[in-house]
């Protein structure tokens, strides 16, 4: 079964989603910010991240770059944004997203991404 980490401050969208991926087989790990996103990625058994930006503590972009080159540059993460434009999709990609999802969530489009980074 594949373990899929969701980062997401907002716990109305973390539980919706969360249920949502655990109704379609996905084990689900919850962190409402960036440093518990880094700190659930060291402890392993995380297959893929789905990485909400606008978090508090660490914000989404820093996260994403410090499990890229502390914890392991092969784990996918796709960003989970209201940020739409452009510029904000490749500064995702440049801090070590994957793959990059707008805000409000296209759930099979969603599916989509995770399915091609399995």
């Amino acid at each position: 079964m594949t373990t899929i980490l969701l980062v997401e401050d907002n716990e109305m969208n973390r539980d919706m989603l969360s249920r949502r991926l655990q109704r379609r087989g996905y084990e689900v790990v919850t962190a409402e910010d960036g440093q518990q996103a880094v700190d659930l990625s060291r402890e392993g058994g995380i297959d893929l991240v789905l990485m909400d930006m606008g978090l508090p503590i660490k914000d989404g972009w820093t996260a994403s770059q410090e499990i890229k080159q502390q914890v392991s540059s092969a784990l996918p993460i796709i960003a989970l944004t209201a940020h739409a434009r452009t510029e904000d999709r490749e500064r995702a990609l440049s801090c070590g997203c994957d793959d990059y999802a707008t805000k409000p969530i296209d759930f099979p489009a969603l599916l989509s991404l995770i399915e091609q980074h399995q």
